[in-house]
């Protein structure tokens, strides 16, 4: 068994090669049921040499990355708790996909240091997986972050974040069966999930990109907002970026 939605954003989102250095960053949803032979083989193939676990500490089991651990993989726990009193709030009222771009701002907001801590593991040297539990939405921007400093346009950040939907019945069904009690609230209905936190809808992330750069200047402000310093985001661009140039130079950013 491999990891779920597992891809280097190098492969689909810059073919060419202009912005991102292959084998750099990865994503994928978390271990389904759990770490084992074959995802830590998969994880030596493509050259991880550290996960960055972005989910919240009630998601997380201890045996999740026991095996690719103990193959010499590093786990970096960058805690983005999915709830809290104003993010159950604003998922109670999200009913558009421009409402789940708010949310993963405010996601984020609500997690300055896990933010810092994982743009601080992804410049590490060798290559760094991101996973929350779908992989979709904490792994979606903070992916969608790490791409827009190498200069990534925003419509090929937006795609590549959408291509998950392609794999979220595979991904449904893996959470589903790790966390049957959640489901079974869902199916009694105690348990209500807003339409577009189900998908991977593109106007999501354009949202989101756009108030990070309203709101922040862009990605460079909302990181040091964070606490991320110019010397991280300058070892994370001579790491991940596709030229020497882009390794100094600043990014595009997205402004709105």
């Amino acid at each position: 068994m491999t990891l779920v939605n597992f891809r280097d954003p190098a492969t689909l989102a810059d073919p060419a090669g202009r912005w991102i250095r292959p084998g750099a960053l990865y994503r994928s949803a978390q271990p389904f049921p759990n770490d084992n032979a074959g995802i830590s083989a998969q994880l030596r193939t493509a050259g991880v040499r550290t996960i960055v676990d972005l989910r919240g500490e009630a998601e997380a089991r201890d045996d999740d990355w026991a095996v690719s651990a103990a193959d010499g993989v590093e786990v970096v726990a960058a805690r983005i708790q999915p709830t809290s009193g104003e993010l159950a709030a604003a998922m109670r009222e999200m009913t558009t996909d421009a409402g789940l771009g708010a949310f993963y701002l405010l996601m984020a907001e609500s997690a300055p240091e896990a933010v810092k801590l994982a743009v601080e593991a992804a410049a590490r040297p060798g290559g760094v997986l991101l996973h929350c539990a779908a992989g979709k939405d904490r792994t979606g921007f903070l992916t969608a972050l790490l791409l827009d400093l190498l200069g990534v346009p925003a419509e090929e950040i937006v795609a590549d974040y959408a291509r998950t939907g392609a794999a979220l019945t595979q991904i449904f069904e893996g959470l589903a069966e790790r966390n049957r009690a959640a489901l079974n609230d869902y199916e009694n209905g105690t348990l209500v999930v807003p339409r577009p936190l189900l998908e991977a809808p593109a106007g999501a992330m354009t949202a989101f990109l756009e108030l990070v750069g309203s709101r922040y200047g862009g990605t460079e402000g909302f990181l040091a907002h964070c606490g991320v310093d110019a010397g991280t985001v300058a070892a994370f661009r001579a790491k991940a970026a596709a030229s020497a140039e882009q390794a100094v130079a600043p990014a595009a950013g997205v402004t709105a």
